[in-house]
Formats: C-alpha cells, structure tokens, sequence
C-alpha cells in the first residue's frame, strides 16, 4: 500500500491550496472535510500523514487525532490551529501523542517541510519495526544530510561505543542495542529545522528549547518503534550530564544508564573531532586531553579511562577503533 499524506479542514479553500501547494512538490495528497470522513479514510489506506484543522464542526480536530492514535498508531500526527493555544497544545501532545503543531495562516515552506519531516519520522519507525536496518541507517544518513557538519556521525559513535562496550565485556545483546542506540541517538533532530542545526552563533532561548527537546522526541520514535527499554534510554538520556547539569531531566552519575554514559562519551568524542558551524574540528589528542577535563563533571571517569585507553592501542597499533 502507498503511504499517504492526509489533510483534513471544513474549509474547501484550505483543502484547494494544500493540494496546490504539494503538487507543486510532486506530493499526491489526499483530503477530507471533517472527522468523520477522515477516520473512514484511514481505515481503508495506509496514512503515513495525518494534518488536521483543529476547529471544524462536528468531530474537533484533537478528537480525530486521539481517535487516529488507536486505529493507525504509527501515523503521525500534525495539529493545525487558528491560533497558537497552549492549552490545547499540551491536551494535544498527552492526549493524541501529536508530533507538531502548525498555526494558521502557515507558510507553504514550513509546512512542506513539516510534511517531510513527519513522512522522514513515520519511514524511520516502520523500517525499525520491520528490522531493516539498511532501511534504517540510509534515513539515518539522510536526516544527517540536513547538517553537513555530521554526517556519518551516527556511524562513527556506533563504532567507538561498541568498542567501549565490548571492552567491558557486557552481554552481546547489550552490545547490539548501544549500536542501534548510537545510530538513533539523534533521531529526534526530525522536525529540527536546518536554520537552527547549522546556525554559526549562539542560539536564543526559544531554539535552546528546541534542541535540548530533541532526545525526548527521540525516544518517542524509539518507544513507537518498540524498541528496547535500553535502546530508549540511550536516545533519552545521551545529554545528561555526570554532575546533574545535563538535559532532559538533569540526571546524575548514576542515575544516568550504563549505556547512555558509554555513548555519551563517543558522541562528544565524535564532536570534538568533526568541525561544526561554530568551530574547527580538534585533532585527536586534543580531543582526548579534553574528554579528561570532562571526567566526573560531564562523563562518567570510569568510561572515559576505557575509551582513552582504547584510543592509545589504537594510535599504537595505527589501526581503527574496532
């Protein structure tokens, strides 16, 4: 079955200028004009999509989605309000697990790209759910492509990460999770505009919020995909901190998960050494002289000693991190 992008507005006008708007993209959209026409549609098609008005007669739009949310659960879910409600926002987001909002009147840009992102995120959790990790790792590379600064960073802390890993000899299975874990450790970035990933200055209070939101919506795609409790805990939990000034509920030492801390040290590992809009990469011994400032404020010391010492056969060996 195709996956469909589903518009729902009482208004026949707003549905003409989606549909214009997204044939302009070579994005087929289907409409319905109220809740109740909705629902009969996504039960006869696969909706990868659903964008719905909140007001409309009948059937509100929250209703349809927290109906929407038991019949087809890996839809996601786009709101759209006259107004920006925070009340509603917040019933929306508890109540019918919504994936963003969208205020009226919109811009084409942002919507379409909302759409992209939605699709990028539904794409994301079916191939997990299938266990293609093929699938899984090419969207995984295309959400990197959005910041030219990582690609094949998700990659590269799967690598260092295992590594640790197997160094402290834990259980196979521990070992594959932290692999899937480091791969969608940033999973959450869909939806994250490009504006805000590779702004060169500081960011102002409101995309701080943003960013430091993104390991909580990487573990909704990680829990909706069914993956494992530890799997979820990496994507949660890789920006906490060892002394409790980390995000996004300020965990300490260890409070923080085994495999959380462990990827913890290769994706900052990963970052010193890559350049990013704001710096230049560090070389490799620099990198490793600061990941031991970090030690007992940011990282846990332990993990860190076994990564440097890792690190050293390798530079001994001049091989690769294995």
């Amino acid at each position: 079955m195709a996956e469909d992008i589903l518009f729902v507005d009482d208004e026949d006008f707003i549905l003409d200028i989606v549909e214009a708007i997204f044939e302009q993209e070579g994005i087929p959209v289907l409409t319905a004009r109220s809740g109740e026409e909705a629902l009969g549609i996504v039960k006869t098609h696969e909706i990868a999509v659903l964008v719905s008005d909140h007001h409309m007669p009948g059937m509100m739009g929250l209703d349809l989605l927290s109906r929407v949310k038991t019949i087809s659960p890996d839809t996601v879910k786009i709101l759209v309000t006259g107004f920006a409600d925070l009340d509603t926002a917040m019933e929306a987001i508890n109540r019918a697990e919504v994936f963003r909002f969208i205020v009226k009147p919109w811009e084409n840009t942002h919507l379409v790209e909302l759409v992209k992102d939605a699709l990028r995120r539904y794409r994301l959790i079916k191939s997990i759910v299938r266990g293609d990790e093929a699938t899984m790792l090419s969207l995984v590379r295309a959400l990197e492509l959005k910041d030219s600064y990582t690609k094949g960073h998700s990659e590269r802390v799967a690598q260092y990460a295992t590594a640790i890993a197997r160094k402290l000899d834990l259980p196979g299975e521990t070992v594959k999770a932290i692999q899937y874990g480091s791969w969608l450790h940033d999973c959450g970035k869909i939806g994250v505009s490009e504006s805000i990933l590779n702004y060169e200055g500081p960011l102002d209070d409101a995309e701080i919020h943003v960013m430091r939101n993104h390991p909580l919506w990487g573990a909704d795609v990680a829990r909706q995909a069914r993956l494992t409790e530890t799997v979820v805990n990496i994507v949660l939990s890789h920006h906490e901190r060892f002394d409790g000034k980390g995000y996004p509920a300020g965990l300490t030492d260890g409070e923080i998960p085994l495999e959380a801390r462990i990827v913890a040290v290769a994706d900052i590992y990963d970052a010193l050494i890559t350049e990013r809009p704001y710096r230049k990469a560090y070389d490799r011994d620099k990198a490793q002289e600061m990941l031991v400032s970090m030690k007992g404020n940011v990282l846990d010391p332990g993990l860190v000693d076994v990564f440097c010492d890792i690190l050293s056969r390798e530079n001994s060996s001049s091989g690769s991190v294995q």
